[in-house]
């Protein structure tokens, strides 16, 4: 089976979006949005790794959709903590920019598998 950059991407920025949520409870005492942003920004990873066993091409579309929901309300979350955060935090500048990049990745590959 060939690398799947995404794949593992995916999967280190879900270890990334886990250690942050631990943050954002242990630190600021934060259980509901660290909660959601906990739920959503491992859910990428998760279908990306569903989309790659996917039955038929609009089944791979599909997952590659819900993945592209997904890294979207996770930027929400991660906007809305650095709005409301009064902290300088690399981690949130790594994510926001994982996250950006991821998001233009997944558009890319919806779009790809749109045109074949």
């Amino acid at each position: 089976m060939k690398p799947n950059p995404i794949k593992e991407r995916t999967f280190q920025f879900a270890i990334q979006i886990f250690n942050y949520a631990k943050h954002l409870i242990d630190n600021h005492k934060e259980f509901v949005i660290s909660k959601q942003l906990l739920k959503s920004g491992t859910s990428v990873g998760a279908n990306v790794r569903e989309a790659e066993f996917a039955e038929t091409k609009p089944d791979f579309r599909h997952k590659i959709g819900i993945a592209l929901k997904e890294i979207n309300e996770t930027i929400y979350w991660l906007d809305l903590l650095n709005s409301t955060l009064n902290e300088t935090n690399e981690n949130l500048k790594w994510l926001k920019s994982e996250s950006s990049q991821i998001l233009a990745i997944l558009i890319t590959i919806l779009k790809k598998s749109k045109e074949k």
